[in-house]
């Protein structure tokens, strides 16, 4: 307990770049996210701070929370639960929420080199062959597959769990085509992953700073821009609202 604050007093606005950065951190390097109690003691605030702070940073989308519980669920590029995603790193291992997040856990959790590689690996179009990504220093080496996105940027946080569960990689634009077929589900904009990687580099580049915060929709669209995403999947409307 800190300060004048008592159990029973009412909680105290814990800013939403500390929790963000104890959360990413400790995602990091052990993998698992905090638990609140034990954000709590990392920040020397009481329990109740925590758990008003995580709907704050949920309201942002900096994380998505447990339907009944104020637990990570998600820390974007960080998934808590298995996915057809898995990035390692010598002795440490990561669930990515789908390739373009798990682009961006590699760009976070390293660098690897050349003897010692982070590496991702996945199914192609979640139902096909494994296939595994190599990246060392600020290089992917395996670039000839790509990223399929088949949701609209601007409905992504409609149901992001789904956004990111069909955002998958595949050997060709053709194998896309064929899967969107046999699923039902229409077809949206196909990049070389390559592409996505140096994207994810910029997008989560900052997951890291003490004084994070989520990008503006202005900032966003400014970033796709950047990469030459364009087209209706990337439109998004201008504001100043957390994407």
């Amino acid at each position: 307990m800190t300060g004048d604050a008592t159990v029973d007093g009412p909680a105290r606005h814990v800013p939403s770049s500390r929790l963000h950065h104890a959360i990413i951190r400790t995602l990091v390097d052990t993998g698992a996210p905090p638990t609140t109690h034990e954000m709590a003691a990392q920040l020397g605030v009481d329990h109740a701070d925590v758990v008003e702070g995580m709907h704050a940073l949920a309201a942002q989308h900096g994380v998505v929370l447990h339907p009944h519980r104020p637990e990570v669920w998600v820390a974007h590029p960080f998934a808590t639960a298995p996915t057809v995603f898995t990035v390692r790193h010598r002795e440490r291992t990561w669930w990515g929420n789908c390739a373009w997040c798990s682009l961006g856990v590699a760009a976070l959790v390293g660098p690897g080199s050349d003897a010692d590689p982070i590496t991702i690996t996945t199914v192609l179009g979640g139902e096909d062959r494994q296939v595994t990504l190599r990246v060392v220093g600020d290089r992917l080496l395996d670039g000839d597959y790509v990223v399929h996105f088949p949701v609209p940027m601007r409905h992504a946080w409609d149901n992001v769990l789904y956004t990111c569960s069909v955002m998958l990689l595949f050997a060709s634009s053709d194998e896309v085509d064929r899967w969107c077929r046999r699923h039902h589900i229409a077809r949206g904009d196909v990049r070389g992953v390559d592409v996505v990687w140096r994207f994810a580099r910029a997008w989560y580049g900052r997951h890291l700073d003490a004084d994070w915060r989520k990008w503006t929709t202005d900032e966003a669209a400014a970033l796709c821009a950047r990469f030459g995403l364009d087209g209706d999947i990337w439109r998004l409307s201008a504001g100043t609202d957390r994407f």
